[in-house]
């Protein structure tokens, strides 16, 4: 059966983005046709400046909301990253695969370093760094596919790249991933910065729908999104980023195609309103199961040990089999 792996970051609140780009994909579709796992990444949280207790907080919240959007125990694993230490027994010995210059190429390293210094920060060699841990995230459990936003795929590419180059050098320990993502909705956008992500870090939250954001509050924001000049509703993602975002939402969240949609409409106002009903009501059922699963922590900290007792028994040989093929002896070996 195919292997899946991806997470979620806890360094803010769960988005619009997070759920039409991925976290309903993993519900919908990758947890009944594979041998899925899903993760709150958490020590990717540390690679800049935070607040502990935030870190701790975001993490309850992202599991819980894995679990509201349809994570099923029964189908899938379902834990946080720092609980199973093969994460970073075998970032260390990719570390010793990788290269400095790979790791100063990735875009994301670029633009977020540059933030650091713009805000005259230190830049964390964590940050440098840490798409080595991504990449031991990923590979560790012998991984075939990696369902990601669009912004992601370098990282995934570098999994293969260190993949490949153990393998070839130490013998073969490791499968090969690729990147997978759905074509509609795989990179939703800001509301007032339609060619900027839809990210759950970003400072600024009126372009932001959150998942546990009112419905009202969703409204608002929809109504206030930022579209083009001119009056007449197309889909075009290079001309027309405002209207091409509303309409991939409104796509995502009611169904359809984005083009085919923007022949309905004859005003900006009326697709705002629709996308914005449409959010609400994808986003309802979501809302409501979190309510209850905040009213059971018992139940969400039973299913993360759980998770992370199956996904160390799953990752602990393969991190065992790169330690003796890089040439590190084995725990309990006799020395001569």
């Amino acid at each position: 059966m195919t292997r899946v792996f991806s997470g979620v970051k806890p360094t803010g609140h769960l988005t619009l983005g997070n759920y039409l780009g991925a976290m309903r994909r993993w519900a919908a579709v990758d947890q009944h046709r594979s041998d899925a796992l899903f993760c709150v990444v958490d020590l990717h949280a540390l690679t800049v400046d935070h607040d502990p207790a935030r870190v701790r907080r975001l993490s309850r919240q992202a599991a819980s909301l894995l679990l509201a959007a349809g994570l099923d125990p029964e189908l899938c694993t379902v834990f946080v990253q720092s609980h199973v230490d093969e994460h970073a027994r075998l970032s260390y010995v990719l570390e010793c695969v990788a290269t400095d210059g790979e790791m100063r190429r990735m875009i994301q390293y670029k633009e977020k370093a540059a933030r650091e210094r713009e805000r005259g920060g230190s830049v964390r060699l964590s940050l440098l760094t840490y798409p080595v841990l991504m990449a031991a995230d990923i590979l560790a459990y012998g991984t075939d596919e990696v369902p990601v936003g669009h912004d992601q795929t370098q990282h995934v590419e570098l999994a293969r790249d260190l993949a490949v180059r153990f393998n070839q050098r130490y013998g073969h320990t490791f499968v090969v991933p690729r990147a997978t993502s759905p074509a509609v909705a795989a990179r939703v956008m800001n509301l007032l910065e339609p060619t900027s992500k839809m990210g759950k870090s970003d400072d600024v939250g009126p372009g932001i729908v959150y998942l546990l954001d009112e419905p009202d509050v969703v409204r608002k924001k929809v109504m206030r999104a930022v579209t083009d000049s001119g009056r007449e509703v197309v889909y075009d993602r290079e001309e027309r980023p405002g209207l091409a975002n509303l309409l991939e939402i409104l796509a995502a969240c009611a169904g359809g195609d984005p083009a085919e949609l923007a022949g309905k409409y004859d005003s900006y106002g009326a697709l705002k309103k629709d996308t914005a009903e449409a959010v609400v009501e994808v986003l309802r059922p979501v809302q409501r199961r979190h309510q209850e699963l905040c009213a059971d922590p018992g139940y969400v900290e039973g299913v993360l040990r759980e998770g992370a007792e199956k996904a160390r028994g799953m990752a602990r040989p393969t991190v065992d089999a790169a330690y003796r093929a890089i040439g590190l002896l084995p725990p309990g070996t006799a020395t001569p």
